[in-house]
């Protein structure tokens, strides 16, 4: 089993080394893409008006997997990975610092990864940690391990079905075990900020404070309950249901 893994945390963050660490127990090559610098909430844009280095990298204490960084996006990394290293078994992104539930997934670039190995017919696995920023980060990928494991290998026997890869989120203690979870409303307050530089001229920061409603069996409440939650994303994002009445409205 040959696995490509990449994130959107850049290449020296914990934790794509603890995902590698994972899966070169149980693959038989690992190769790292990963951007050269943290490319969060990159979504799934590409490069197109600038080149793109590709440099190999040395990450102490993985010697035996091949890695490279990217100045570019995720997604840009994904597309060099396989162009460069060939077509691989299975795309792996993450593990996100910070979970990635509900709404996330359409501005992540750990899902965005995943995404794009799923366009490439590659079966796809974004995963997640959920950490409370609001407290001193002590990041603890090991609760995860055996979940990995476990999910990684089932995807290699037997494949993922069209236009789907699987979202993945860990809670932030000791999970509970499994459950498969539908997507949750999860997203953010947004906020602007206004701010005036040295010049007199404004300048903005974008925020959000997260919010999420408790509803039983989506990815937000069956994290927040302590359990890994695996969500089988699907990208045929028509309203299929809505045609014959949209056809109606329109008159057609």
């Amino acid at each position: 089993m040959k696995v490509l893994i990449s994130n959107d945390d850049g290449i020296f963050a914990k934790g794509i080394r603890a995902l590698a660490e994972v899966v070169r127990e149980i693959a038989d090559e690992v190769v790292i893409v990963a951007p050269a610098v943290e490319q969060s909430a990159a979504g799934h844009a590409i490069t197109i008006r600038s080149p793109l280095r590709y440099t190999k990298t040395r990450l102490e204490g993985l010697e035996d997997i091949t890695a490279y960084r990217v100045d570019g996006t995720p997604a840009d990394c994904v597309m060099l990975g396989v162009a460069n290293e060939g077509k691989p078994d299975l795309i792996l992104s993450g593990i996100n610092i910070g979970s990635n539930l509900g709404f996330d997934v359409t501005h992540s670039g750990t899902v965005a990864a995943a995404i794009e190995g799923m366009t490439m017919g590659i079966p796809s696995i974004a995963f997640s940690l959920r950490v409370d920023f609001s407290k001193e980060l002590k990041l603890d990928f090991s609760h995860g391990k055996e979940h990995i494991k476990q999910i990684v290998e089932m995807v290699s026997r037997n494949g993922l079905p069209n236009r789907t890869l699987l979202n993945v989120n860990f809670p932030d203690a000791e999970t509970k075990g499994i459950r498969l979870a539908s997507q949750s409303e999860h997203s953010y307050e947004d906020s602007v900020i206004e701010r005036i530089d040295p010049n007199g001229k404004p300048y903005y920061w974008l925020s959000g404070k997260p919010y999420g409603q408790d509803v039983p069996d989506t990815d937000y409440t069956v994290v927040t309950e302590g359990y890994t939650a695996v969500t089988p994303l699907h990208f045929d994002l028509t309203h299929q249901s809505y045609m014959s009445q949209l056809s109606k409205e329109l008159g057609l």
